[in-house]
């Protein structure tokens, strides 16, 4: 798999019948890994042991309808209410970070409405906090550690 641009993590991977598959901490299980997979647990490691986002409010692929149809959001963090704090979409490494991206996690966002949404790629990373009074989205310079947030 490709260096990313998060920190690294103990991970345990295993072989399956089809490839590879790494441990999920928040699903508690293995699961198959691709290179989205791979972006995803990296970034996952990242929230919860560098900016202190906790494991039990983390939810991973959440199923919703919306329009109909099925989506699953990448990570979803709740606050300790229980209210939707962040979005996170991942992409794999080679997909570019792009209109259509943001496009995709604002789509999910009109299910959740939180306040912090995160696009990555595992190369770079864009986070925005949501103004919804104001109607508008900002862009932060970093991802916010979760005790600034709560």
């Amino acid at each position: 798999m490709k260096q990313l641009n998060l920190p690294p993590f103990l991970y345990k991977i295993q072989p399956s019948k089809t490839g590879y598959r790494i441990f999920d901490v928040v699903r508690k299980k293995y699961v198959h890994l691709t290179p989205e997979e791979w972006v995803r647990q990296h970034f996952l490691h990242y929230l919860i042991d560098h900016l202190a986002y906790p494991k039990s409010l983390t939810r991973l692929e959440l199923g919703i309808q919306y329009n109909h149809l099925s989506h699953r959001p990448d990570i979803v963090v709740y606050d300790r209410l229980g209210t939707p704090l962040m979005l996170v979409e991942c992409k794999a490494p080679s997909i570019a970070l792009n209109h259509d991206v943001w496009g995709q996690i604002a789509r999910y966002n009109a299910h959740f409405s939180a306040r912090l949404l995160v696009i990555t790629n595992g190369l770079e990373h864009y986070c925005w906090q949501m103004e919804y009074a104001q109607g508008k989205h900002i862009p932060l310079q970093e991802i916010p550690h979760f005790s600034a947030v709560v």
